[in-house]
This record gives C-alpha cells, structure tokens and sequence, in this order.
C-alpha cells in the first residue's frame, strides 16, 4: 500500500489564498507605520509645552531607533520559529499602549517611552509582518509580496504625518485626536492579523533566540548590495522627519503642522509611487536609481539651506523618498529571491538593522551640531557625508548587483 503525503503547509496556503488577502496582509504594516511618523508635525507643540533642543529632538526620535533594532534582534528569530502571528499580535498591542503614552505625554521621557515603544512594534513589523505578506503571496508571487510589503510600510509612514498635521490643525486636543485615530487603524490590523491565512512556521533553525539577525549562506552579497543603497535611502528621510519641521520654520517661517506633514506624506508618497514605476526593471537598475536619488536629494538639501528654498527643501524630501523606496524595494526583492521562507523574517531583520543603524545616528549627530553651529552648517555637513555613502552604495550596487532579475 502506498501512502501519499500531503503536501506541506506553506505550499498549500500559497495556492489556495486568493490575490485580496496578500493585500489585507499589509495592512497591518502600513497601520503600524502611520504610527512611526504621526509624531513628526507634533514636535513643534511638545517642543513650545515641555521646552527641549533640537538636540534633545532628534534623540526623542532616537529613541525609536533603539527600541526598532532591539526588536530585530528578536522578532524575525521568534517569528520563524513560532509563527508571524504570536509576533505581530503583542506589536499590535505595545503600538496601542504607546499611543496612550502619547496621548497624554507631558514630559521628554513620556515622549521617549512612547518612541520606544513604538520602535519595538515596527521592529516586529518589518521581520515579521512583512514575511507574512510574502508567505500569504506564495512562491509564484514572491516580486508581488516584496512590492506590496514594501510599499505598505512607505504608505504609512507617510500617512501618519499627514493625518497628524490635518487633524491637529482642524480638530480639537491637537497631540490627542490622531492618537485616537490610530487606535482605531490598529484594532482593524489586529483583526486582519487573527483571520490571516498565513502558514504555520515549520520549526526550522537553531542557535540563540536573541542575536545579531543574519541571513542564510549564501545570501550575504544580496544582504550587503540591499543595506549599501537602502541605508542611505532611509536616512536621508529620518533627517526629515526629525529636522524637517525646523528647516520649515527656518525657510517658510511657517510653524503649520500641516505643512510639515505634508512634506513628509509626499516624501514617503514618492517612496510608495517609485516603486510601482520601476517593478518591472532589474534589481541592479533599481538599487542604483536609489542611490542617485539619495545623492541628488542631498545636492538639493544643500541647495535648500543655503539659498532659504522651500522649493528645493521639497525636492529634497521627494528625491529621498524616491532613494528609500527603491533602496528598500531592491533590497527586499534581492532576500525574496534567494532566502528560504523559514529564514525570511529574520533575514527582512538583517536589511532593517543594517538601515537603521545610520537612520538613528546621523539625524541624532546633525541635531546637535546644528545646535552648535547652526541649522545651515549642521545640515550641510549631513548632506555632504550622506551624499558620499549614497554614491558608495551606488557604485557598489552598479558594479556587484545582479545582471538578472
């Protein structure tokens, strides 16, 4: 008598679940990105009530940073090991909790808890949601997983600035009403992670469940091409996320919040529309329009500063939105392509780790030396030395990136 095995999980999911469901698995990405920059046009507020420097600024935003990496290090483990959903239902959770925080935040450390907290629930977010929407796209829809994963997180990153901005400038409790809104956007994403048709994890890998992420032998170039250009890209927007507001009351002479979130929604707008544009080009073509759009924004940041252009401070944030986009896009198609789906989460931790190290530190450095020296100098030199990386990242994308694919 012959037994016939059934076939495994993963592969039967991938071809049972129907286009709609690779599309709500992202939703609870972008729902937790609207959360990582609805912040952003409030500082300005916080900074008037509570009284801090542009310093004391860009740590606050920091402290996001810190809480995103010591997440890496370990939601994608325990999310190929465990499953996508024991990771993103407690991220869920934690993203309400400091919502809260905000909400009612009347000093710097309320408000650092509050990007702490945030930090740990994208970390969890970007390894393990966004395995969840290439595990839910299947093996024959792996370009499409990448796409949409992608461009969830941008689209919300953008989303929450924009929303902030509005809803604080038109409706009562202006650090309160798009906190509330957010609670609401995340009880739908707690929803769709419990009916997700995402397959169990197999049980694969070994070693520490806290550490460094890494991806499998083998797929290591791919993880250095994706960092060398998406590093760069995400950056150039963290500046703008944390200075950006400054650089318009510098330029404009504005403190509108919605202005401010308006720049960054059309910043991660550019990021979200790009890589619809380019899907259909080669991984190398995409990584090195990354990287000439992250050195072309910081040309046009400089521009900016020294000549008071809200113009050019515009197309700055565009120019680094686009670098982002295909940074991220690149690099995630590159791990799509080579890593195994019981490694993919921790391998989407690598990338992420990778980009925020840098995203943390230079922002946090050009705050400070633009309390020494000035918004102008502070912001020159990190446009002179993120524009030098973004042309290494180039150069190394153009000359080691895949001819294929």
């Amino acid at each position: 008598m012959t037994i016939t095995r059934p076939a495994p999980l993963e592969a039967t999911a991938a071809v049972a679940v129907p286009d709609r469901w690779i599309w709500l698995a992202a939703w609870p990405v972008t729902a937790v990105f609207v959360l990582s920059n609805a912040a952003t046009p409030l500082y300005a507020l916080w900074q008037r009530d509570i009284g801090f420097s542009k310093g004391t600024m860009t740590v606050v935003f920091a402290c996001y940073i810190v809480g995103l990496i010591g997440s890496l290090l370990v939601s994608g483990v325990v999310s190929d090991r465990v499953g996508r959903k024991p990771v993103l239902l407690p991220a869920l959770g934690l993203a309400v909790l400091a919502c809260g925080i905000f909400a009612t935040a009347t000093s710097v450390a309320a408000l650092m808890a509050a990007r702490l907290f945030t930090g740990v629930a994208v970390g969890a977010v970007v390894s393990a949601g966004m395995a969840a929407v290439t595990d839910v796209a299947g093996p024959d829809r792996k370009r499409l997983g990448a796409l949409l994963a992608s461009c969830a997180m941008v689209l919300g990153a953008g989303l929450g600035p924009l929303l902030a901005g509005v809803l604080s400038e038109t409706l009562p409790g202006p650090t309160v009403t798009v906190f509330l809104v957010e609670i609401a956007l995340l009880a739908l994403a707690f929803v769709t992670v419990l009916r997700m048709p995402v397959p169990r994890p197999s049980g694969a890998g070994g070693g520490a469940w806290i550490r460094l992420p890494k991806v499998p032998r083998g797929s290591g170039r791919q993880l250095f091409l994706g960092i060398a250009v998406f590093a760069p890209g995400i950056t150039s927007t963290s500046f703008v996320l944390s200075l950006g507001p400054s650089l318009l009351s510098g330029l404009l002479g504005t403190t509108s919040r919605v202005v401010a979130g308006a720049m960054a929604f059309v910043m991660f707008l550019a990021a979200t529309g790009v890589q619809f544009a380019v899907k259909g080009l080669r991984v190398r073509g995409i990584l090195v329009g990354g990287a000439v759009s992250v050195v072309a924004g910081m040309v046009a940041l400089m521009a900016a500063v020294w000549t008071s252009s809200v113009v050019l401070l515009a197309a700055a944030a565009v120019l680094a939105g686009a670098g982002q986009g295909m940074g991220q896009l690149g690099g995630l198609s590159l791990l799509n392509s080579t890593v195994p789906g019981t490694r993919l989460a921790e391998a989407n931790a690598a990338l992420n780790v990778g980009g925020y190290v840098p995203a943390g530190a230079l922002p946090v450095a050009a705050g400070y030396l633009s309390d020494g020296i000035g918004l102008t100098g502070g912001a020159t030199t990190f446009a002179v030395v993120l524009g030098v990386l973004g042309a290494v990242g180039g150069g190394v994308a153009a000359r080691l990136g895949p001819a294929r694919g």
